[in-house]
């Protein structure tokens, strides 16, 4: 007996999440991921204008797969690891595309990328302790909200060039210096977080194995 796969809404706290896979916001997550290796592709064949239609693009279905998820209470686990995962994706690629383009420095991969490896090395230490990846914070969604506006707008400038790009860089690089501090405070606070959630499953190890609290 065949099983018919359907897209469906399922209805939810705001708070819960749930084991559904077939969502639209996850479909939206999916479409941004997809769409990676095409923004690479683009900008670094300087084919500036179609790249900038993809990022538009990705910025818009982060902005509405967050929203529509919660709306209508499709928080998933599987929504929960592609959108943070499309984000770091795009902000590695959308920086890498643009100093091997030579329009910002290269030292703003190294302090991105570095970010991301530090805030990975959480991942393997909670799942020892029996969790998953921490919730995405809203200060990290606030940091990839102004890197999403840095990076259209420096690629903008270096395309219009003349007096619009003159006024259109230095935008491009306060929202470039707010994501870049804004990503390491929440690369920050996941570091603390992790820390208390393994001091408490240790606590709680300890609890278990001794009842009384008394020493053996």
């Amino acid at each position: 007996m065949s099983r018919e796969v359907t897209w469906e809404v399922v209805v939810s706290r705001d708070d819960e999440v749930v084991d559904r896979v077939l969502t639209v916001p996850n479909a939206l997550s999916l479409l941004r991921l997809v769409l990676v290796p095409v923004f690479f592709w683009l900008i670094l064949g300087r084919h500036d204008g179609w790249a900038l239609a993809v990022l538009a693009l990705s910025g818009a279905s982060d902005y509405f797969d967050g929203k529509l998820a919660r709306r209508w209470g499709q928080v998933s686990r599987v929504g929960q690891l592609l959108d943070p995962a499309a984000d770091r994706l795009y902000v590695v690629c959308t920086v890498l595309g643009l100093a091997l383009r030579e329009i910002v420095p290269w030292w703003m991969l190294v302090v991105l990328f570095g970010r991301d490896v530090v805030v990975g090395v959480t991942i393997p230490v909670l799942a020892r302790h029996g969790y998953g990846p921490l919730p995405v914070h809203f200060l990290g969604k606030a940091a990839t909200f102004n890197l999403l506006y840095a990076f259209p707008l420096l690629l903008l400038a270096e395309v219009v060039g003349g007096g619009v790009g003159a006024v259109v860089r230095p935008l491009a690089w306060a929202f470039a210096w707010w994501g870049i501090g804004l990503y390491w405070w929440a690369g920050w606070l996941y570091l603390r977080q992790t820390v208390a959630v393994v001091r408490e499953a240790d606590a709680g190890s300890g609890r278990a194995e001794d009842p009384a609290g008394g020493s053996r």
